[in-house]
């Protein structure tokens, strides 16, 4: 069963939508038992940082995600599920996100041309090896609607990038966390494909 966790964000059942197409039992719950219970945990979402920090930690979510990241659970954030994993965020200066991976979230600079938010599809380029990506097409295009970027401090855990006049961190993965900044799920069947990588994935894989 895939938790996906429910703190009141945009773009939830579109995720378990797809999670369906793909012939899997999912559930939207906030409920930390059925959380830390599941084979793998999602956290999708749409929407500013500050208020969904404060959210999730009026749930009590952040030591929930804490514990499934400690017990090496599969964990797969999706957009803002991405940057909400950072410490910090240009969006909501003085809000405090969950810090579990290092690097900051900043503001895609204008240039022109280049509408922001950027809103559409864009092409990927793979780095190193990963797991999501297995058997996915190099320079495959996915679906992208943000307003604000990774920078990540560890550069081995950027397992994609795609140019929107800076180079966007696009994809990270570290040990049984993996995070993308574009919707897989709003993807085609290169992003069915990611989510199925992610749903088949063991962490006995990694020894």
């Amino acid at each position: 069963m895939i938790a996906i966790i429910d703190y009141d964000a945009g773009n939830i059942r579109s995720v378990e939508k797809a999670l369906h197409t793909l012939g899997e039992e999912a559930v939207v719950t906030r409920d930390r038992r059925e959380i830390l219970q599941a084979d793998k945990v999602i956290l999708p979402g749409v929407g500013a940082f500050g208020d969904a920090m404060d959210k999730i930690r009026g749930y009590k979510l952040d030591q929930v995600i804490y514990e499934v990241v400690k017990k090496k659970i599969p964990f797969l954030g999706i957009c803002l599920g991405l940057q909400l994993l950072f410490k910090t965020s240009e969006e909501s200066q003085g809000i405090r996100g969950l810090g579990i991976l290092p690097g900051r979230i900043v503001k895609i600079p204008s240039a022109d041309g280049l509408k922001i938010p950027h809103i559409g599809w864009n092409s990927l380029d793979f780095h190193g090896e990963s797991i999501l990506f297995r058997g996915v097409e190099r320079g495959a295009y996915v679906y992208f609607v943000h307003s604000y970027y990774l920078q990540a401090e560890e550069a081995d855990i950027v397992k994609a990038t795609t140019q929107y006049g800076v180079t966007i961190h696009a994809c990270v993965e570290k040990d049984n966390v993996f995070a993308c900044q574009f919707h897989p799920e709003k993807s085609s069947d290169t992003g069915l494909h990611i989510l199925k990588n992610f749903i088949t994935y063991s962490p006995r894989e990694e020894g």
